[in-house]
């Protein structure tokens, strides 16, 4: 018994310390979220090859997301985080060292190289001590990633505020994040492949039953995406708003996307999911119709934030409706988590490539185009099962990860 107890005590030791890494892999992208303008500025770019050099993110990710299963099974799930996310809080570094659009292009494909293995890894931990756990954890681990992003953020707000030069900001902001990253990977489980375990598949196709949840998921990320890396530079270019002031507009969205995470399990069993996520698309679209609207910065941060609260919840709820929707629940969650997070990293590329054809306003004309087709096709989360039908639970099925 005495043993029993001992191991659960030390699974909810991971559980705190796979959090703590969740808060800061967030922290790097609040931190570079807030100084976007900055680093536009630096470079001299338009609005359109600022996206072209941010479509460089989901390039790199994609390159070096199917590496990061191998470099786990290979050193342990430990050790490869610990290197994963080091990787990733010291490559905040390198955009605000980029004087033009192709060394910023450089810097952005390795700040999503090393953002994509961290998040692979980081995740795979978190089922795994979910799985041990017997409980759902998810939506908190992803709860915490706000909460860093947030707190990234307001440093970045405020250093924006002070007018300060951001290879200075990054570079602090890096040094303590490694530092911090570096201190709660030592707490996570260490997770070792059995002798004879073949390694993990580089990529997991959605199977058909997953792609329609993909698409409801690809839009709330689509949205969050848009949000998080434009609406600072919306409020500055649009509205004339000060740095400051711009930077807080992002801050505020995080905000409430990391009050929407921690609450949302609740609302969600009171609810049930389609519902939920028919309030949010709801929520979302008038957030988009007054930022479009918007003829002060106070009417766009309010549009902001309310997509922040509309969009918040979907995504576990996508995971959870895939682990339900087929057969192999694994390579459908898979399927959908790609397709999820494809979407939040070719986002900002997007929305910049239509606003250098047309302006700002349009690009967030299609963002609440996408969010309220969260209202219009919220119904494809209701589970079909033997007998009867079923609700989705707001528990995040396993996905496909390093293996005990």
């Amino acid at each position: 018994m005495g043993d029993v107890s001992h191991a659960r005590d030390e699974v909810r030791r991971a559980r705190y310390a796979v959090a703590a890494v969740f808060a800061v892999h967030g922290a790097v992208t609040g931190t570079f979220a807030t100084r976007v303008p900055w680093v536009q500025e630096h470079a001299s770019l338009s609005a359109g090859q600022l996206g072209f050099a941010l479509a460089f993110t989901a390039f790199g990710a994609s390159c070096a997301m199917p590496l990061a299963g191998r470099i786990s099974h290979t050193f342990g799930s430990r050790t490869a985080l610990r290197g994963l996310l080091a990787l990733w809080t010291l490559s905040l570094m390198l955009p605000s060292l980029a004087p033009n659009m192709y060394t910023l292009c450089l810097a952005m494909f390795a700040y999503g190289a090393s953002a994509g293995m961290a998040d692979v890894a980081m995740n795979a931990l978190g089922v795994e001590v979910e799985r041990l756990l017997g409980k759902s954890i998810m939506s908190g681990l992803h709860g915490m990633w706000s909460a860093g992003a947030l707190i990234g953020s307001a440093a970045g707000t405020l250093a924006a505020h002070l007018g300060a030069d951001a290879r200075v900001h990054f570079a602090l902001a890096s040094a303590v994040l490694t530092v911090l990253g570096l201190v709660v990977c030592s707490g996570v489980l260490d997770v070792q492949p059995a002798e004879d375990e073949e390694p993990p598949p580089r990529f997991a196709l959605p199977p058909r039953s997953a792609l329609l949840i993909g698409a409801v998921g690809f839009c709330a990320v689509f949205a969050e995406g848009a949000s998080l890396d434009w609406s600072a530079v919306f409020l500055r270019d649009r509205l004339d708003s000060s740095a400051g002031v711009a930077a807080a507009c992002t801050t505020g969205f995080m905000l409430t996307m990391a009050v929407a995470r921690i609450a949302g399990d609740a609302v969600v069993n009171r609810f049930g999911a389609v519902r939920t996520v028919r309030a949010g698309g709801g929520l979302a679209g008038l957030g988009g119709v007054l930022i479009v609207l918007a003829g002060h910065p106070a009417l766009a941060m309010a549009g902001f934030a309310l997509m922040g609260l509309g969009i918040a919840v979907v995504v576990p709820l996508c995971f959870a409706a895939a682990g339900h929707a087929g057969p192999n629940p694994s390579q459908a969650i898979a399927g959908v988590a790609t397709i999820t997070y494809t979407s939040g990293l070719v986002a900002p590329s997007l929305i910049g490539g239509v606003a250098q054809a047309t302006s700002l306003m349009v690009s967030f004309c299609v963002v609440t185009v996408l969010a309220c087709g969260l209202a219009v096709f919220a119904g494809v989360l209701r589970t079909a099962e033997r007998g009867g039908r079923a609700e989705v639970s707001p528990r995040v099925a396993e996905v496909p990860g390093p293996r005990p």
